[in-house]
């Protein structure tokens, strides 16, 4: 198939978060498989989700170094959306742009990458291709690390990694780390005319969330900053909460969720402590001197490590020079890359597409983005 075939294919898995992609992933094995390859699977711990990692090796039959193409294969939702044609279908409506639910983000690099396959094994390479496709991506990368353990298990090596997230084939050398928390404000009910007989959890709450509050704006006056990202300092925003049955009662709990996203550099772990010293300094004796009963639940959620790439490893200079594009580019959103890197495989991020496409409503991918991906990936290939 060419790689509009295989697009089209894989669209049409709904492929969102919340369910399964083995339909998907089936059939990509079964096509590799088809081509003499020996994919692998890694299942999550249901069976109702894998990662797929497939190795075509050197001409030698050699199976270690060489790079690795990386792509997610869940998309986010399309509720509450209201788009002009089937989002699960390749919809091409003659102005040079494909539309579908992960036409951009990521199932077009993912169809290049495939549609190339038999273009890569005709090839005299003196190094493998390595192709690793993931699960919930869009949630807080949960299902990457499990693949790249499986790498570490197997002793597989690879001399780098290519995310191809949309960058409109412009390579990124950097993104901030993304940190979920969920928190729980655990206080004590009473009647609102009998407030002494109460901890009030919402109340108690918003002085976290007010203390969150005011760590970002301190990052945001006093940094540290990186010109380089276009918002070029550390972030923490509160964006979900939750609290209360009645106008009358103290309540009882209060749930709120926040994230940060942190500039390279900055050790997630620190912001943690910061917060947690805070609740276990401050906030919580004075909630424990109305109700020795109150408690504050402080749970980490997902998490993917900001990237930061070396200017000097070989994978940058390659991608520089196959794009020749010597900017440099740092973005705000979060990728896998930065868990290949983590397990000491150098990655860059580079694929079709832009960025201001992905999530919306009609998110779409031009034809002439594919076209230079398909070009990149050649090129790629070739230079091993």
């Amino acid at each position: 198939m060419n790689t509009l075939a295989w697009l089209d294919r894989l669209i049409a898995f709904d492929t969102v978060s919340r369910h399964s992609n083995l339909g998907l992933i089936e059939e990509v094995r079964d096509a590799l498989r088809a081509q003499g390859l020996t994919p692998w699977l890694n299942p999550n711990a249901e069976g109702s989700k894998a990662n797929l990692f497939c190795t075509l090796p050197a001409q030698d039959g050699g199976t270690q170094g060489g790079i690795i193409l990386s792509g997610h294969t869940d998309v986010v939702p399309v509720d509450g959306q209201d788009w002009s044609s089937d989002p699960f279908k390749l919809t091409d409506k003659g102005d040079g742009r494909l539309y579908a639910r992960g036409s951009c983000d990521m199932k077009g690099f993912i169809a290049c990458a495939l549609a190339l396959v038999p273009e890569f094994l005709a090839q005299p390479r003196a190094k493998p291709l390595h192709l690793a496709f993931s699960y919930d991506e869009e949630i807080a990368c949960v299902g990457a690390p499990f693949m790249l353990a499986e790498l570490q298990a197997r002793g597989i090596r690879a001399d780098g990694c290519v995310v191809g997230e949309p960058t409109s084939m412009k390579p990124v050398v950097a993104h901030k780390g993304l940190n979920f928390y969920r928190c729980r404000v655990h206080g004590k009910a009473a009647h609102s005319s009998l407030t002494p007989q109460g901890c009030n959890a919402i109340e108690y709450a918003a002085r976290l969330i007010c203390h969150i509050r005011d760590l970002a704006d301190a990052w945001r006056a006093e940094g540290p900053f990186d010109d380089a990202f276009d918002v070029p300092y550390t972030t923490i925003t509160t964006n979900q909460i939750s609290g209360g049955i009645a106008p009358n009662t103290l309540p009882e709990l209060c749930e709120f969720s926040f994230e940060f996203r942190n500039l390279p550099g900055l050790a997630p772990a620190d912001v943690h402590i910061r917060i947690e010293r805070y609740v276990q300094d401050e906030l919580l004796p004075r909630m424990q001197r109305e109700f020795a009963g109150a408690r504050i639940e402080l749970e980490r959620g997902g998490a993917a490590p900001a990237l930061d790439a070396s200017e000097q490893a070989a994978v940058t200079e390659l991608v520089r020079a196959l794009t020749a594009d010597r900017a440099v580019r740092k973005v705000a959103y979060g990728t896998e890359a930065g868990l290949f890197q983590g397990i000491g495989i150098p990655t860059v991020l580079c694929g079709p597409g832009s960025i201001e496409q992905a999530h919306k409503v009609d998110e779409y991918v031009e034809v002439a983005q594919l076209e230079q991906c398909e070009r990149f990936l050649r090129r790629l290939a070739q230079s091993l």
